[in-house]
């Protein structure tokens, strides 16, 4: 992977990005770039779109910061592992804390569901879209994660393809190694759903539903009952680690 500059600032922008090219900066980028970063015309800055790459940009501008001067190529597009995390959603900085820590870990959809127990019904997708964006400008990624429509788990589940991988984390599963329960689906997998409940666990009916769903399984989080938030991070970490893209170099070797 090439290096990563994590010195000079970043920005999302939503245009096509070339050499020679010009994008205009907004009021709220504008300010931000000025008067939060203090930057002033001439700075260099890296911007991405989340399709071609990332790229060196001047600021430019007299009275105030009012467009981009796009330079050079730093780095060329990567893509992210077919990876969705599927959860209950949460109240809003906890699903701010969850969205952000899911971005770092790699996702590549966010697709909140409403169960039995879900403490929250309304869903600000505009706000898990921002969120989306400052993970990525902060962790240097290039890529951004689909941001879906909350939809009840009955629905979700007739409509995601068959042949996908559900790692459905269980709270009334038996306790065993969850990355030796994870490993022989290392090289099954065709694309996998990480699905995380409400605080309030699922209904018997749900998870007798999850439970009869095709190419399932059904995993423990350890002894102690974790918190939404907390789960995210603690079951992306292994599924990556196992099924994911962090050991990716090692796996292309060994098969």
């Amino acid at each position: 992977m090439p290096d990563t500059d994590f010195r000079s600032p970043r920005l999302y922008v939503d245009a096509p990005l070339a050499a020679g090219g010009r994008i205009p900066l907004d009021r709220d980028q504008g300010n931000y770039l000025g008067n939060v970063l203090r930057l002033g015309s001439g700075a260099k800055v890296l911007v991405f779109n989340g399709r071609d790459g990332e790229w060196q940009a001047t600021i430019s501008g007299r009275k105030r910061l009012d467009h981009l001067d796009i330079v050079a190529a730093t780095r060329p597009q990567d893509h992210l592992p077919d990876l969705h995390y599927v959860f209950a959603p949460l109240k809003h900085a906890r699903l701010d804390y969850m969205v952000q820590k899911a971005v770092e870990m790699g996702v590549s959809a966010l697709e909140p569901v409403l169960t039995r127990f879900t403490q929250v019904a309304r869903v600000n997708g505009e706000r898990m879209r921002a969120n989306v964006i400052e993970a990525a400008e902060q962790c240097g990624i290039l890529s951004l994660a689909a941001v879906e429509e909350a939809v009840t788990l009955d629905r979700w589940l007739g409509r995601r393809a068959p042949e996908r991988l559900l790692v459905f984390c269980d709270e009334a599963a038996p306790v065993a190694n969850p990355a030796a329960t994870l490993e022989p689906m290392c090289c099954a997998a065709r694309g996998v759903d990480v699905l995380v409940g409400p605080e309030g666990g699922f209904a018997e009916d749900e998870r007798t539903n999850l439970l009869n769903q095709p190419n399932t399984l059904r995993l423990s989080l350890g002894p102690r009952i974790l918190r939404a938030d907390t789960a995210a991070v603690a079951v992306l970490a292994l599924v990556q680690t196992v099924l994911g893209d962090w050991t990716a170099a090692e796996k292309h070797a060994t098969h």
